[in-house]
């Protein structure tokens, strides 16, 4: 008793913050222990620590669980627009990609756990390969995606120039083009001006087979006016919608693969590599991936424009750049492509603020790798929130397929009639 007595503070202290690792494991579905106590674990463990760097980090790559995203039929826990992605990536040394939860993340598919898909509806039981390919009869999205968005869309014209001259300083081509995140190490080794802006962007149209490969690694993020369990009304139905843009009014070739990767959200990027391999080794004249998903917002954050006198969603492209403050390089994540990435990106950005000022938000910069080590031209684009409508998702399409266009043909026109 006399030890109990002496000790009785320490132990209290000792029970609550057991209780309260309990409680955080269990609100969120385990991640409040990885990603706070952990941390704190680890500070113990080493002198050559900062606290207070340690703390806050523990407590930033925490928060983000405990918020919410509207998913088809589901609620998770979402980063918001610095958090993006979901949550933080299992470090999986065997080379696997670490997850992210975007809910995509923003939709966020990257944020957490997300329900079985309540369609209903038919999916190929293999991701990759023609029969993946955009094709009404396999997919029974795309026809009726397509109902009532479609319009005779006028590509703008150039409105805004930017001041080049100024942007080969570092500090302010970053400012004005990029937003990073606090644990990723950027740099003016990979945000040069020159190599960012003179890399040739273009591809080779001429060889049969697709030439753009569009996918979804969350494919349940839904806007604020879909109907539950309709993959139409999802961001796949949004994917769909831009394939048939760019293949119809722009010529490419597009294979949209409506797999669904993120039953397990936390493992989405980790099930879709192979699948993603798979998919490039059938199809070996494809260039371009672009992984398509929706962000999770803020009421707050505006994140609608008008573009062509209609309603349109905001949206941002997404680089993950294989390095961090606290280990420098990852080794295990490496991205031969990163260069190629980061161009296709800005030049992209490049021609939204030329020609579309607002909108698209900065390029959000982050420390791991997101599958975009594939190919060269690999994007992941976050569009719209959840506060977005269907429609404004849709109307986004038109000026995205537009940029795309003029980055991947050199051309800055008109779509082909």
């Amino acid at each position: 008793m006399k030890y109990i007595r002496t000790y009785e503070r320490s132990l209290r202290t000792f029970g609550a913050s057991v209780l309260l690792a309990a409680v955080l494991v269990l609100v969120s579905g385990g991640m409040g222990g990885q990603k706070l106590y952990l941390p704190l674990f680890t500070y113990i463990l080493y002198e050559d620590h900062n606290g207070g760097a340690l703390l806050g980090e523990s407590v930033t790559g925490f928060l983000p669980i405990c918020g919410y995203t509207r998913e088809l039929g589901s609620a998770s826990g979402s980063q918001g627009e610095l958090g993006m992605l979901f949550a933080q990536e299992k470090e999986d040394r065997d080379g696997e990609e670490p997850f992210a939860d975007t809910g995509e993340t923003a939709g966020n598919e990257e944020n957490g756990q997300g329900a079985p898909r309540e369609d209903g509806g038919e999916r190929s039981e293999e991701a990759g390969g023609a029969d993946t390919a955009l094709n009404t009869e396999n997919t029974g999205i795309q026809e009726e995606s397509a109902q009532g968005y479609r319009y005779d869309f006028t590509p703008a014209e150039k409105s805004y120039e930017y001041d080049w001259e100024a942007m080969k300083d570092y500090e302010t081509l970053l400012s004005a083009f990029y937003a990073v995140d606090a644990n990723a190490l950027a740099g003016s080794d990979l945000f040069n001006l020159e190599a960012l802006r003179d890399r040739d962007m273009r591809i080779d149209r001429t060889a049969p087979g697709p030439q753009i490969l569009l996918y979804h690694t969350h494919s349940r993020e839904a806007f604020a006016d879909s109907e539950a369990g309709n993959p139409a009304q999802s961001i796949v139905g949004v994917g769909d919608f831009l394939a048939w843009i760019l293949t119809e009014q722009y010529g490419y070739e597009v294979l949209h693969v409506t797999e669904e990767y993120d039953t397990v959200r936390d493992d989405a990027y980790a099930v879709s590599l192979p699948a993603l391999e798979k998919i490039l080794e059938e199809n070996p004249s494809i260039q371009v991936i672009i992984d398509l998903h929706r962000d999770a917002g803020s009421p707050s954050r505006d994140m609608v424009t008008e573009i062509d006198g209609k309603p349109t969603a905001r949206f941002m492209f997404f680089n993950g750049i294989s390095r961090s403050k606290k280990t420098g390089e990852i080794s295990y994540l490496e991205n031969p492509n990163l260069a190629g990435n980061l161009a296709l990106s800005f030049q992209l950005q490049e021609k939204a603020g030329e020609y579309y000022p607002g909108l698209t938000r900065k390029i959000y910069i982050r420390e791991y790798r997101y599958n975009m080590h594939l190919r060269e031209r690999s994007l992941l684009i976050e569009l719209g929130d959840e506060n977005n409508t269907l429609e404004e998702a849709m109307n986004a399409c038109y000026p995205l397929a537009h940029l795309l266009d003029m980055v991947l043909s050199g051309k800055e026109q008109a779509p082909v009639d």
